[in-house]
């Protein structure tokens, strides 16, 4: 065997492969057991439960996560913070890939995935929110591939059609910006028709504004959070801009997520005044809140000051991340953990393992797909034989 052979042999049995390889192969057989034997099989959904973790881990947490692109795109392009364009192509990778597992998700959700083009081809739903999320995330998920598109032309070397693409820059950026505002707003306001449902703490008027913010805060921090992943993992595909200006982008977003943090705790204080819901703080489920309020957003929102004052990187990217994890709580709270809170626990949701497998198996694939494609395209860096400028 020769020592290139062994390299190569001991670089594929590394823990990262392993685990990947060991939920792929769970969330296949799942896959199976879904497409085969339906829903009932594979989930614990119900008449109560008819989201489950598919809505909202995949679906509502996927859609926020993947809002860095429009955050991005929109500070660099519209607002003119064009020392922040190395982080543009990450970002738009990011929320390409978020999307495409968002719809992918969904066809598992959806009990006859095959008529999902239905309100677009047969039946028009033109009054339904669902019609409208729909709606925008076809067209997003166009725009993003558009935005995405010149770095995976640039590794085929097509050149006329990228510069002809990169020429439609802003008009993307600015027609993804309005879809976004109008998508990551109507996720909350699905929720509006449940006012039954929801727990009095987390039903709000005020949900299409809470969600649409929180995409912004998720964004700004998931810019943060993959950059730090991505140094670590993928340092050696970064260009020399690239790894220079990571600091600097990160205490910019951190900065501007602190203020975007503290805006939203101050409207959601208003929320409680304004329906009166004080008195619900002294439940349980009022603790549970206040768990999420204090320690998921006025947190964050003062160790990203903290960090910022006292220029400290690394607290910027412990904030980042716990901000993230705030967002996905305030997803399974809204659509899940405070959802059908009056019913008793024996009727309550808990998520199938099935369920569990497939989430963490689209995950992983956008993992590899993501590793796949910033190993082989200009992702990190500036290809030699394009201007950027």
């Amino acid at each position: 065997m020769s020592a290139e052979t062994g390299t190569t042999r001991k670089s594929l049995f590394t823990p990262f492969n392993i685990i990947a390889t060991v939920i792929v192969i769970v969330g296949l057989y799942a896959t199976f057991v879904r497409f085969t034997q339906g829903l009932d099989a594979s989930t614990n959904l119900s008449d109560y439960n008819p989201w489950g973790i598919w809505i909202g881990f995949d679906l509502l947490v996927g859609v926020a996560l993947a809002a860095g692109g429009y955050v991005t795109s929109a500070a660099v392009y519209i607002f003119g913070l064009k020392r922040y364009h190395s982080a543009v192509r990450p970002a738009i990778l990011t929320g390409f890939l978020g999307y495409v597992l968002v719809v992918l998700a969904l066809h598992y959700d959806v009990g006859r995935p095959w008529r999902l083009p239905y309100p677009f081809l047969v039946s028009r739903g033109t009054t339904s929110l669902l019609f409208e999320v729909g709606a925008c995330v076809a067209l997003y998920l166009t725009v993003l591939f558009l935005e995405f598109s010149p770095a995976a032309l640039e590794w085929l070397g097509v050149k006329k059609l990228r510069n002809w693409i990169t020429r439609l820059t802003l008009l993307l950026t600015i027609f993804g910006v309005v879809l976004s505002t109008l998508h990551q707003s109507s996720l909350g306001a699905l929720f509006l028709i449940a006012p039954s449902k929801v727990h009095p703490l987390w039903y709000s008027g005020y949900l299409p504004i809470y969600f649409f913010i929180t995409s912004i805060i998720a964004g700004l921090s998931m810019v943060i959070f993959e950059g730090t992943l991505s140094y670590k993992a993928f340092k050696d595909k970064m260009g020399d801009d690239h790894i220079a200006r990571k600091d600097a982008l990160s205490l910019s977003f951190g900065r501007a997520a602190s203020w975007v943090l503290a805006g939203y705790f101050i409207i959601k204080v208003m929320g409680i005044s304004t329906d009166n819901n004080w008195h619900h703080l002294t439940t349980g489920y009022g603790l549970w809140y206040l768990l999420e309020l204090i320690g998921f957003v006025a947190l964050p929102c003062f160790l990203y000051a903290i960090a910022v004052r006292d220029q400290k990187v690394g607290l910027v990217r412990f904030a980042a991340g716990w901000t993230v994890l705030g967002v996905v709580l305030n997803r399974f709270n809204v659509s899940m953990i405070a959802f059908n809170y009056h019913l008793p626990d024996s009727e309550r949701y808990f998520p199938h393992w099935m369920e569990i497998a497939v989430s963490l198996f689209i995950v992983t694939v956008g993992i590899l797909v993501f590793r796949f494609i910033v190993t082989r395209m200009p992702i990190f860096y500036d290809h030699p034989d394009y201007d950027y400028h």
